[in-house]
């Protein structure tokens, strides 16, 4: 690849092909191809290109099946080299760089970090990731279906997807072009693209001759700009009730992308450099009882809570999108909950952007809570349904199979912290004296989480109810916004 060189200010546009392993198969994703371009990010062209089909430790892992998904069969790999062959090349093309593709944050960069470990090797590290997935889905609307890159390509005109690295990588850097430009038009000429100006000066055209055609209204009426725009239906009940608020101009995608700035719908996926470097550490601060979390403003105990008051209206988000807020007597729900008891501690089962297990903790959702995050369950999933998403609802409230108990997850945001990551939730450990101590991480470190949420653990809790909708996926996700301990 010409112009490359490990940490360069150029975009990585990748894609990796792999085998598709099949259920109860117990294989994992062996991969078969590799393609990257770097990409001047201040005026998104192409400075180098690399690809390179790869061969499985197991030629049997590519069946049918696989061979169906992009043509890749064990035949075309099998003189091909080896990953650990070509990882000295894909590392140097990736690391301290960018990171950009379409889906890559669930599935391209978890296949490359599984290569690098299979090797033996520490995976290469981005300088931040631009998954156009979500980042499209929420800056251009579903306009094109199910935003996936075959769906895009058709939108536009750009021929099918082949299912092959390079050829795929060129065609997200396309698409992402075409967005840009089309938002970029839509904020700068509103008046024109808008339906309401077309409808307008449609009318106008008819009445000056009622028996001529319009000519060309079909055609503009159907144009990529206007195929979002729709009425969401305002109901007189607690879901889907509509918030009015001023239209803001829309971001600039491109400037957006320049300023290598992503953050798609889920806050707690800052991405990283190599935050490996400092090792984590924790500290602990005694404060006094009288700035204790029992006063933590805003909170409310869900005895305070009057469900006939909690609504879930659907809030303009931007010119081309909506959000759903959930609310009591109009306001961003707060609840605190003392004596939770852990279930399980933080799982590792779900990755961030930067390869880090997300935080999430399973406690007991006593009877009282599980009614008033019950009503706000069933009021989001009707708004969500009136705002015409396509995304699946998760349930908020789990149901445990092996009693009549209920719980709940909550989620321990990260953020960046310079060169290093912490967490957004305030942490305390209550003594049996009732003083406490704030527990101060100066890093990431999921495995002293472990230590402190140990099943069995009791805790108060003090989270806000958000919603999400993120690739056909939505739901409740409960922030938690301060957690107490109490220690033994």
């Amino acid at each position: 690849m010409e112009g490359r060189g490990g940490g360069g200010e150029e975009i990585a546009f990748f894609d990796v092909e792999t085998t598709v392993p099949g259920r109860g198969s117990g294989r994992g994703h062996s991969l078969l191809e590799f393609g990257a371009i770097l990409v001047c990010p201040r005026r998104l062209v192409e400075v180098g290109s690399y690809s390179t089909l790869i061969r499985p430790t197991d030629l049997s892992a590519i069946s049918a099946f696989s061979i169906r998904c992009n043509g890749i069969t064990a035949e075309t790999v099998a003189s091909k080299p080896f990953f650990r062959e070509v990882a000295d090349e894909v590392f140097s093309i990736l690391h301290g760089r960018a990171w950009a593709g379409h889906n890559i944050a669930r599935f391209d960069c978890l296949r490359i970090r599984e290569a690098f470990a299979e090797i033996g090797r520490a995976p290469p590290e981005p300088k931040g990731i631009i998954d156009t997935l979500p980042l499209l889905t929420q800056r251009f609307g579903r306009r094109a279906g199910d935003m996936k890159m075959a769906s895009l390509a058709s939108y536009f005109g750009l021929g099918q997807q082949k299912h092959r690295s390079l050829d795929d990588v060129r065609m997200n850097l396309e698409v992402l072009k075409y967005c840009a430009t089309v938002l970029f038009l839509e904020a700068s000429l509103p008046d024109v693209l808008s339906i309401n100006s077309l409808n307008e000066n449609t009318i106008a055209r008819n009445q000056r001759d009622a028996t001529a055609p319009c000519e060309g209204t079909t055609p503009m009426l159907n144009s990529p700009s206007n195929l979002f725009c729709k009425t969401i239906p305002d109901v007189n009940d607690r879901a889907g009730s509509i918030i009015p608020v001023p239209e803001k101009d829309c971001s600039d995608l491109i400037s957006h992308i320049e300023q290598i700035r992503i953050d798609p719908l889920q806050q707690d996926a800052a991405v990283l450099g190599n935050s490996a470097t400092k090792p984590p550490e924790m500290v602990c601060t005694t404060i006094p009882t009288s700035e204790g979390c029992s006063g933590f403003a805003g909170f409310q105990e869900p005895e305070e809570i009057s469900t006939q008051y909690i609504s879930a209206p659907i809030v303009p988000f931007s010119k081309w999108g909506h959000k759903i807020l959930v609310l009591h007597r109009d306001c961003p729900l707060q609840l605190c909950c003392m004596g939770l008891r852990v279930q399980f501690g933080p799982t590792k089962k779900f990755m961030d952007h930067a390869g880090r297990p997300k935080l999430n903790i399973v406690v007991d959702a006593p009877e009282n809570l599980s009614e008033v995050l019950g009503v706000c369950d069933r009021l989001a999933q009707i708004s969500s349904q009136i705002s015409g998403s396509r995304s699946e609802w998760r349930p908020l409230i789990m149901k445990n199979s092996y009693s009549n108990s209920s719980s709940i997850r909550l989620h321990i945001p990260v953020m960046a912290n310079g060169d290093a990551a912490i967490y957004s939730t305030e942490l305390y450990q209550k003594e049996p004296s009732r003083n406490m101590q704030k527990l101060v991480f100066s890093n990431y470190d999921d495995v002293k989480l472990d230590s402190l949420f140990v099943p069995g653990a009791t805790l108060d809790a003090y989270f806000c109810v958000e919603t999400y909708d993120y690739q056909l996926h939505a739901g409740i996700r409960l922030v938690a916004k301060r957690l107490v301990l109490h220690s033994k």
